[in-house]
């Protein structure tokens, strides 16, 4: 990742940092020169693991369990970070969930699944945003980025629960961002597939393998997204090279919503 040191004295939260893309973001915050609070809900052994790869590049980092969706815990999250770091300077909203179930199969979902999924996709974040307000906006120049999905810009995904808690996501994005200048910018950034495990959670290794492949196959620049691509683009907003930027979004899908991959030349 580029930018080294560009970052230097910044501190942050990237909430679900222990694995995949939380993970990703979290290692270039560091390798950037942020001190890094490293959310986590249940996997302690991976965050810890990131804790010791961020303090292996010289800043300092931490570890915090804390169920996002529970308000308590966003204000402990928080309040244990500003205790750290002596204030707060870059917020990431990366914790989220999902139920796979066919969009064509209305049964497939109820109202429990949409409110489960809304509690960490949307919830969360505004929950996490509200703490973390007055400590982002002493500085006055507090940035917020909230990780939402393609799904949220074109009714596909997962399932039609997951999308339409994304397209809550982008739309409190642009909320947020007037809501909160001039001291702290709102973006968000909207990934296709990322290859984080995230299929392999749910669906197992097979469909983690063949959806990979699908995509790089069917997407516009033939390539399958790491952690890591997208991370680069958090990293954008979360820094100074954005610093007149906010109620933005950006996709970051190797353009898979354009629908078709182009004919290549003979």
């Amino acid at each position: 990742m580029s930018g080294a040191n560009s970052m230097n004295g910044k501190r942050a939260i990237v909430t679900g940092g222990g694995t995949g893309l939380g993970a990703a973001t979290a290692i270039g915050l560091a390798r950037r020169g942020a001190s890094v609070c490293i959310n986590y809900n249940s996997s302690a052994d991976a965050a810890n693991e990131v804790v010791a790869q961020c303090k292996a590049l010289g800043v300092d980092a931490f570890a915090v369990q804390a169920d996002v969706g529970e308000d308590a815990d966003c204000r402990a999250l928080v309040a244990a970070a500003v205790a750290r770091f002596g204030g707060l300077d870059i917020l990431v909203n990366n914790a989220g969930i999902t139920k796979f179930a066919k969009h064509s199969d209305l049964d497939a979902l109820e109202a429990d699944d949409f409110l489960k999924l809304y509690k960490v996709n949307v919830v969360a974040v505004y929950q996490m945003t509200r703490a973390a307000q007055p400590h982002l906006a002493a500085g006055g120049k507090g940035s917020v980025v909230n990780v939402s999905s393609i799904a949220g810009v074109t009714g596909i995904g997962s399932s039609i629960a997951y999308a339409a808690t994304k397209g809550a996501l982008n739309t409190m994005t642009l909320s947020l961002a007037r809501a909160l200048a001039p001291n702290i910018r709102v973006n968000a950034v909207c990934p296709g597939y990322i290859g984080s495990g995230w299929f392999t959670k749910y669906q197992g290794d097979a469909v983690e393998t063949a959806t990979a492949e699908q995509v790089a196959r069917s997407t516009p620049l033939q390539v399958a997204s790491m952690p890591e691509d997208i991370a680069d683009t958090i990293l954008f907003f979360a820094g100074t090279e954005s610093r007149h930027v906010t109620g933005d979004f950006i996709i970051v899908d190797a353009g898979m919503h354009l629908g078709y991959a182009p004919l290549r030349a003979r």
